[in-house]
């Protein structure tokens, strides 16, 4: 049972994690160029030119909008991780060991950041973007930063899961 459990987590974490690892890190430069492609104030027509921008920069926006939707979906997803987490731990009898302590906390830190500044920062992005708002590189690079943030937190928990430390099952 105990290699069923860690074998659904470990897929869980693939297949929902990782999608919000890239999706969230695409974002800021997706938003860049959204911005860049339509300034503020004109609706993207005209002549044939600004209207070969404009089905770009419409390209853009349904690319933003996509990232945007992976990282919500997917993030719901994610909830499956740290469920499947506790259910192997309990099995593998880890429950009490620093390394899953560890783990859980920056599993925390990492959904708390997602939540309180990554999701919230795209929606406020996408709102401008969508009402033809001026959008500030400096917004783009703090999303960037707590994107970031959330990532290094999960590839801190990956090498956790992996090296154990002070484990007696082998690594």
């Amino acid at each position: 049972m105990t290699k069923f459990l860690l074998s659904l987590h470990v897929l869980a974490a693939i297949l929902a994690i990782g999608p919000v690892t890239v999706a969230a890190s695409m974002f800021p430069q997706a938003v860049r160029r959204v911005a860049v492609a339509v300034p503020v104030g004109t609706g993207g027509g005209g002549d044939g030119a600004a209207g070969a921008g404009a089905g770009a920069a419409q390209d853009d926006m349904s690319t933003v909008r996509l990232l945007h939707r992976i990282c919500r979906v997917y993030s719901g997803l994610g909830v499956a991780v740290p469920v499947l987490g506790f259910a192997t731990a309990a099995a593998m009898g880890v429950l009490g060991d620093a390394w899953l302590i560890a783990s859980i906390t920056l599993t925390a830190a990492a959904a708390g950041i997602l939540l309180a500044f990554v999701l919230p920062r795209q929606e406020e992005l996408l709102e401008d973007l969508t009402g033809r708002q001026p959008v500030e590189r400096a917004r783009t690079a703090r999303l960037a930063m707590f994107t970031g943030v959330f990532n290094l937190l999960w590839a801190t928990v990956t090498v956790l899961m992996i090296v154990r430390p002070g484990s007696t099952t082998g690594a």
